[in-house]
C-alpha cells in the first residue's frame, strides 16, 4: 500500500462522519388536515419526537422561538395571561442573557421553557459532546434563573437535524418538538400587518396543530388575541407540550378495574 493510500485510509477511519443534514419542512395544507411530512414522520417518531398531536382532538399548541428580544414578548405574554393560554418558549443563550426578566416571567406565569441551544449552531455539523454542551448551558442558565428545574423539549436551530442528532438528543434526555404550522414571520423589516399573521395561521389550522411563531414579529403580537378568540369560536382548546407528551407516551386511556 502506498504512503498516499495509507494516509487516505487513515483519514477516512479517524475523521468524524456526520449523517447528511435534514431540514424540517413540508407543503402547507390549507384543507384543515395535518400536513404530510413524508419520511420525516417515522424518523422523528423513532426517537419520540413529534410535530403534531395525532389524537384528532381540536387542541392546538402555541410555541415561540426566542433568539433575541425585539420588544414584543411582553405583549405576547399579556395576551396569553389574559386569555389563560399556555405556551412553550424555545430560548437561546443570547435571549437568556439579554432578557432574563422575560424568561423569569414566562416560567412564573406557567409557561414552559424549551431548549433552542446556546449559540444557535447547526447540530448536524458538531459532535455529540459539543451538542451536549450547547444544551447544558441553556438548561443550567434557565434553572439558575427560574423555578423550572427540568428541560424536556428541544427545537433544533434552523429546524436542521439528522438521525445522529435525533438519537443524541434522546440519549441526553430531550425530545425534538417540531411543528405543523409556520410561516415567514421573523423578518422584522418586512412585517405586513396583523391580518397577514392571522390569515397565515388560520388557513393552515387543523386539529392537533403545533404552531411555531417568533416573538420578534410585531404582526404576531398584534394578531395573537384575535387568533385565540377565533380558534375558541371554532371549538378549539389550548394545550401545553406536556399535555401532548403525555398523550404521545400514553396514547390509550387507563381503565380502572
Amino acid at each position: 500500500m502506498s504512503k498516499y493510500i495509507l494516509m487516505v485510509v487513515l483519514f477516512l477511519f479517524c475523521s468524524p462522519i456526520f449523517a447528511s443534514a435534514e431540514g424540517w419542512g413540508f407543503e402547507k395544507d390549507k384543507n384543515g388536515n395535518t400536513p404530510d411530512v413524508g419520511r420525516y414522520g417515522p424518523m422523528i417518531d423513532e426517537h419520540d419526537g413529534f410535530f403534531v398531536d395525532q389524537s384528532g382532538e381540536k387542541i392546538v399548541y402555541f410555541t415561540f422561538d426566542n433568539g433575541y428580544e425585539q420588544g414584543y414578548t411582553d405583549e405576547v405574554l399579556n395576551v396569553l395571561k389574559e386569555q389563560q393560554v399556555p405556551a412553550t418558549f424555545f430560548v437561546t443563550g443570547h435571549y437568556i442573557n439579554s432578557a432574563p426578566d422575560l424568561v423569569k416571567r414566562m416560567v412564573k406565569e406557567g409557561h414552559i421553557i424549551g431548549n433552542h441551544s446556546w449559540s444557535h449552531p447547526d447540530f448536524t455539523t458538531i459532535s455529540k459532546s459539543e451538542m451536549k454542551h450547547e444544551l447544558d448551558q441553556v438548561q443550567s442558565a434557565v434553572e439558575n434563573l427560574t423555578d423550572q428545574n427540568t428541560m424536556t423539549f428541544l427545537r433544533p436551530p434552523r429546524g436542521t437535524f439528522n438521525t445522529n442528532t435525533l438519537e443524541w438528543a434522546r440519549e441526553l434526555g430531550y425530545i425534538h418538538a417540531f411543528w405543523s404550522i409556520a410561516f415567514v414571520d421573523w423578518e422584522t423589516n418586512r412585517q405586513k400587518g396583523w391580518e397577514y399573521a392571522f390569515n397565515n395561521v388560520m388557513e393552515q389550522i387543523h386539529p392537533g396543530a403545533v404552531i411555531l411563531l417568533h416573538t420578534v414579529s410585531e404582526d404576531n403580537a398584534e394578531a395573537l388575541d384575535n387568533l385565540i378568540n377565533e380558534l375558541r369560536m371554532r371549538g378549539y382548546q389550548f394545550g401545553s407540550l406536556n399535555d401532548l407528551l403525555v398523550k404521545k407516551l400514553l396514547p390509550f386511556p387507563i381503565v380502572s378495574l
